[in-house]
C-alpha cells in the first residue's frame, strides 16, 4: 500500500524518464541478443580458375555466377586488388591482359578514389605459374570480362541470392524490437494523454455547470498542482459572477426605498403630474422586481437530476392551453438529460410566453441532434428587425417600440432563457422564418 502510494506521488517527469530508460534498456538488450545469436554472413569466395572456366565455356553449372553486360573499368581509379587479379586471370585464360578486364562493384554513389598515373607505379606482381594463378581467391562482388577470339566480350559477376538466413534473423530482430517498444510507447502516450483528457472533461463540465464538483487532488505532484490551480480558477470565476450578481441585486433592492419616498412625496403634486409619475414608478418597481428575480434565479445553486424534457414541455403547453392560449407541441420521443427542472421549465415558459404575447400562438417541438436536445418555438408573428436579432438577449432590451409594460414587457425573458441554457452548457438563438414569424431555438447537452 505504501509502495503504490509513493508511486502515485512520484513526479510525472521522473516516471516518464524512468519509462524511457526502461524502453532504451530493452532495445539495447535485443540488439545485444542480435549480435550474440546471429552469425555474421559468410563471404562468398571464388577462385580465379573457376572464373576463367566460366568465361571460356560461357556457362556456369553451379549457378554461382551470372552473365551480364560489359562494365568497362576506369584505369585511372586506384584499385590494387584488381591490378593483381587481372594478370592472374589473363594468365589462366592464356590471353594478353588487354583482352581481360577485372574490377569490383562499387556502391550506387561511391566516393571516387584518387586518380593516379600507372606509369609511376611498379607493375603488378605476375603469378609465377598458371596453377598458382588459378588458386588466387576473390572474396568481393566483382565484374570480370573476357574478349573472345571473335572479338565479342563476355562478362560475369556473382549471382544475386535470396534473403540469407542472417538477413531473416536480422529482420525478425528488428520486428521484435519494434514490438517490444510498442507497449512502452503506448504507456507513455497514455500517461501524457490521460491528464489532458481529464482537464478537457473538467473544462467541459465547468462550461455546463459552473457549480460542478472540483477536481480531485490526486496523482503525481504536477497533476495535483494543475488540478488545484483549476479548482482555484473555478472558485474565482464563481466568486466573480456571484459578486457581480450580488451587487446588481443590492442596487435593485436599495432603489426601492427612494422610489417609495418619491411616491409619498408625489401625493401633494398636481393630479396630472402625479398620475404620470405614479405610472413611471410602477414601471420601475416592476423592472426592479424582475431584476431581483433574474439575479436570484441565475445565481442560486441549482440541483440537477435526470429528467424528461418532453414531460416539462407538456406541462408548459397544458398550462398555457388551460389559460386559453393557442399552443401546440409536436409529437416525438422522450429526451432525458441532467438539469434543473424549475429552471428548464421557466426557460420553456418564457419562450412559449413570448410567442403567445407577440404572435398570439406558439408551436413547440423537441428533437435530438448530434448529442444535443433542441427546443424550437415557432410563431406566425411579425418577427423582429434583422439588426435586433443579436440584441434581443440583452437584459432590458425590447424590440417592441412601445414603452408599455403590457405590450413590450420588461425585457428580461430572453435574457433569462439564454442564461439558463448556457448554465446547462447550451445556448439560445432566434431567427426570422422565411415564411414569416420567429423561430426561437435553445440547445442543451443531452
Amino acid at each position: 500500500m505504501k509502495l503504490s502510494r509513493r508511486a502515485a506521488e512520484s513526479p510525472l517527469f521522473v516516471r516518464i524518464f524512468l519509462l524511457m530508460l526502461v524502453c532504451v534498456g530493452v532495445v539495447q538488450l535485443l540488439n545485444f541478443a542480435l549480435l550474440a545469436l546471429v552469425q555474421p554472413p559468410t563471404p562468398r569466395a571464388y577462385l580465379v580458375g573457376d572464373i576463367a572456366k566460366v568465361l571460356q565455356e560461357g556457362r556456369d553449372p553451379t549457378g554461382e555466377l551470372e552473365f551480364t553486360e560489359r562494365v568497362p573499368t576506369d584505369p585511372a581509379i586506384l584499385a590494387p586488388r584488381a591490378d593483381r587479379l587481372r594478370p592472374a586471370l589473363a594468365m589462366v585464360l592464356g590471353v594478353p591482359t588487354s583482352r581481360v578486364e577485372f574490377g569490383f562493384v562499387t556502391p550506387p554513389f561511391p566516393q571516387r578514389a584518387p586518380s593516379y598515373d600507372r606509369s609511376k607505379l611498379p607493375p603488378p606482381i605476375i603469378p609465377g605459374s598458371v596453377s598458382r594463378a588459378r588458386g588466387f581467391l576473390v572474396l568481393d562482388d566483382f565484374v570480370a570480362s573476357y574478349q573472345r577470339p571473335d572479338g565479342s566480350w563476355v562478362t560475369v559477376r556473382p549471382a544475386g541470392h535470396a534473403f540469407e538466413l542472417w538477413r531473416w534473423l536480422a529482420l525478425l530482430s528488428l520486428i521484435g524490437t519494434a514490438a517490444a517498444v510498442v507497449p512502452f510507447a503506448w504507456g507513455l502516450a497514455h500517461r501524457l494523454a490521460k491528464p489532458i483528457s481529464a482537464f478537457a472533461e473538467a473544462a467541459e463540465r465547468l462550461g455546463r455547470d459552473p457549480r460542478a464538483e472540483p477536481l480531485a487532488l490526486s496523482g503525481p505532484p504536477e497533476l495535483a498542482e494543475a488540478a488545484s490551480a483549476f479548482n482555484q480558477m473555478q472558485a474565482r470565476l464563481n466568486r466573480y459572477v456571484d459578486d457581480r450578481a450580488t451587487m446588481i441585486g443590492a442596487i435593485a433592492h436599495d432603489l426601492r426605498t427612494p422610489l417609495m419616498r418619491l411616491e409619498l412625496r408625489m401625493e401633494n403634486a398636481p393630479e396630472k403630474i402625479r398620475r404620470a409619475c405614479e405610472a413611471d414608478i410602477r414601471d420601475m418597481e416592476s423592472m426592479l422586481a424582475a431584476t431581483l428575480a433574474f439575479v436570484r434565479d441565475t445565481t442560486r445553486p441549482q440541483g440537477r437530476r435526470p429528467l424528461d424534457l418532453r414531460s416539462l414541455a407538456e406541462n408548459v403547453t397544458d398550462d398555457m392551453t388551460d389559460l386559453g392560449n393557442d399552443v401546440t407541441l409536436d409529437p416525438g420521443e422522450a429526451i432525458v438529460l441532467d438539469g434543473n427542472p424549475a429552471a428548464l421549465k421557466a426557460m420553456i415558459s418564457n419562450l412559449v410566453g413570448n410567442a403567445v404575447k407577440y404572435a398570439g400562438s406558439a408551436q413547440l417541438s423537441l428533437a435530438r441532434e448530434d448529442g444535443q436536445a433542441v427546443i424550437e418555438v415557432r410563431d406566425s408573428g411579425p418577427g423582429i428587425a434583422p439588426e435586433d436579432v443579436d440584441r434581443v438577449f440583452e437584459p432590458f432590451f425590447r424590440s417592441e417600440p412601445s414603452r408599455n409594460r403590457d405590450t413590450g414587457g420588461i425585457g428580461l425573458g430572453l435574457a433569462s432563457v439564454r442564461a439558463v441554457a448556457r448554465a446547462h452548457g447550451g445556448d439560445a438563438t432566434v431567427e426570422n422564418r422565411p415564411e414569416g414569424g420567429l423561430l426561437a431555438r435553445a440547445t442543451l447537452p443531452a
